[in-house]
C-alpha cells in the first residue's frame, strides 16, 4: 500500500528546528497549526495496514492457550476463565501488585478452568535476556514501572517450551462476545503471524488520542495486545518494555509489519484515561515511537527510513498535534472538570515530549532490531519441556527462587 507522502513542515515551522534558544518542541508550541491535523500532523487511523480476510469457508482452529497479564483483583479474570472453559484450553494468568495473587486466583476462579496461575513479583529474577531497549531507559524519566511486557514475554517462553502454537493474548479488562471469533482468528494463522480483534465498547487509544477523539477528531483504534491471536512458532518477536509494546511486537524490520490480519470484535471496559496526568507522561515515548514508525508504514515506507531527519520532523509534528488538540479541547463542549483533567494530561504529555530527542528515537529502534535477534537466540536456547511443572521451573534465572505457581487449585511449589 502506498499513499502520497505527507507535505513538509512550513518554512516558519521548519526554521524552529535549528533555533539555538529553544528546543524544537518548545519553539513549535508557539507555531499555529496551519494544516489538517489528521492529514499532516497525525494519522487518525492505521487500519489500511491490516488485511481483512473474508468470512467465506473460514476454518475454526483450536486455541492452545489464553495468556492474561493482570494487576487487578482476580474477580476481573472471570470472563477470561469462562472463555478458556468454552474453548477447552489452558488459562495462564500472570499476577503482580497488591490487589492480586496466584493463590487468590486459584481459589476464586471456576474449578473447571484449566488454570496456570503465576506470581510475577520480581522481574529481575525472570529468565529474560538483558534487553538494550530496557537498559537505555533504565534510570531515566522514560523508565517504565509496569511489568506487562515481561509477563507477555514469559508467556511466549511457556508457549515455546510446551508446544503451544495458537495462543491468545488477552487483557483482563477485555470481553469476548463470541468465543468462536478466536477460533476463526486462529484459522487465519496458516497465512498470518498475528490476527487481532477490533476493540468495541470503550476505544483503545492513548491519552492524547482519547482527547483528540473526545474533542471531535476522527480518531480510530488499532489492534493490540489486549486481544490478539498469535502463531508462536513463526513469530520471532518479543514485547519491549515500553508503551505500545504490542505495536512493536508486530513489526518486521525488512517488510514493515509481519503478516497481520483482523477479524471479529472484543469489548473494552470503560476506564478513566485522564484521571492521572502521569499516565500521559508514561505513554508519550512509546506513543511517539509507534506513531512515528506507523507514519512511515502508512506511506508504504520502511522502519529503516526512521532516521534522524525523520524523527526531527516527526517530533515537531507531534508537538504541533498536541497543541492542536489542546485548542480543540478548549473550544469543545466538555464538562468543566473533565476538560480540566484533559488539559492537564495533554500538558503532561507535551512536557514529556520536550525531553524526547531524535537521537533517542533512532537509538531505540536500532536497539529494538538488535534485541529481536537476542530474543530469537534466547528462545532457541529453551528446550521443550515434558510437563507444565518443568516448564514453569525454567521461567527464573539459575540460582533464583522459583515463582509461586498454581496448577488449578493445587500449588505447584
Amino acid at each position: 500500500m502506498t499513499t502520497a507522502p505527507a507535505e513538509p513542515l512550513t518554512p516558519a515551522t521548519a526554521s524552529t528546528l535549528t533555533a539555538p534558544a529553544k528546543s524544537p518542541i518548545s519553539a513549535l508550541a508557539e507555531t499555529p497549526l496551519t494544516a489538517p491535523a489528521e492529514t499532516h500532523y497525525h494519522h487518525a487511523s492505521h487500519r489500511a495496514l491490516l488485511e481483512k480476510p473474508g468470512t467465506r469457508d473460514r476454518l475454526r482452529v483450536k486455541i492452545d492457550a489464553i495468556i492474561v497479564p493482570t494487576v487487578r483483583h482476580p474477580a476481573n479474570l472471570r470472563d477470561a476463565a469462562e472463555l478458556a472453559i468454552a474453548l477447552n484450553c489452558p488459562l495462564v494468568t500472570l499476577h503482580s501488585g497488591k490487589w492480586t495473587s496466584a493463590a487468590v486466583a486459584a481459589r476464586r476462579l471456576p474449578s473447571q478452568a484449566d488454570l496456570i496461575a503465576i506470581d510475577v513479583r520480581n522481574r529481575t529474577s525472570l529468565r529474560l535476556p538483558e534487553f538494550t531497549t530496557s537498559s537505555i531507559l533504565t534510570g531515566t524519566r522514560f523508565d517504565r514501572p509496569t511489568d506487562t511486557s515481561p509477563k507477555r514475554n514469559i508467556g511466549l517462553m511457556l508457549c515455546h517450551m510446551l508446544g503451544w502454537r495458537h495462543v491468545v493474548f488477552l487483557d483482563d479488562d477485555i470481553e469476548i462476545p463470541d468465543p468462536v471469533d478466536l477460533e476463526l482468528a486462529a484459522g487465519l494463522l496458516d497465512t498470518h503471524n498475528i490476527v487481532g480483534l477490533f476493540v468495541d465498547g470503550f476505544p483503545d487509544n492513548s491519552v492524547v488520542c482519547h482527547a483528540y477523539r473526545i474533542a471531535g477528531g476522527p480518531q480510530k483504534s488499532f489492534i493490540g495486545g489486549g486481544a490478539i491471536v498469535v502463531e508462536t512458532e513463526r513469530t520471532c518477536s518479543f514485547f519491549p518494555d515500553i508503551y505500545n509494546d504490542d505495536w512493536f511486537y508486530m513489526l518486521d524490520d525488512a517488510t514493515g509489519l509481519q503478516p497481520v490480519a483482523t477479524t471479529g470484535t472484543v469489548k473494552q471496559r470503560y476506564y478513566e484515561p485522564f484521571r492521572n496526568p502521569g499516565r500521559a507522561r508514561a505513554e508519550e515515548l512509546g506513543d511517539v515511537l509507534a506513531e512515528g514508525v506507523f507514519w512511515l508504514l502508512d506511506q508504504g515506507r520502511s522502519v529503516l527510513d526512521a532516521d534522524l531527519r525523520h524523527w526531527k520532523d516527526f517530533l515537531a509534528r507531534r508537538g504541533a498535534f498536541i497543541n492542536h488538540v489542546l485548542t480543540m479541547v478548549d473550544g469543545a463542549d466538555i464538562e468543566p472538570a473533565e476538560k480540566r483533567r484533559m488539559v492537564e494530561a495533554l500538558k503532561a504529555a507535551r512536557g514529556r515530549l520536550a525531553l524526547i530527542t531524535p537521537g533517542l528515537c533512532r537509538d531505540y529502534l536500532q536497539a529494538l532490531a538488535a534485541d529481536r535477534k537476542l530474543w530469537q537466540s534466547h528462545m532457541e536456547s529453551l528446550e521443550v519441556q515434558p510437563s507444565r511443572r518443568a516448564a514453569l521451573r525454567q521461567l527464573t534465572r539459575p540460582g533464583e527462587m522459583l515463582l509461586t505457581c498454581y496448577l488449578g487449585s493445587a500449588k505447584a511449589w
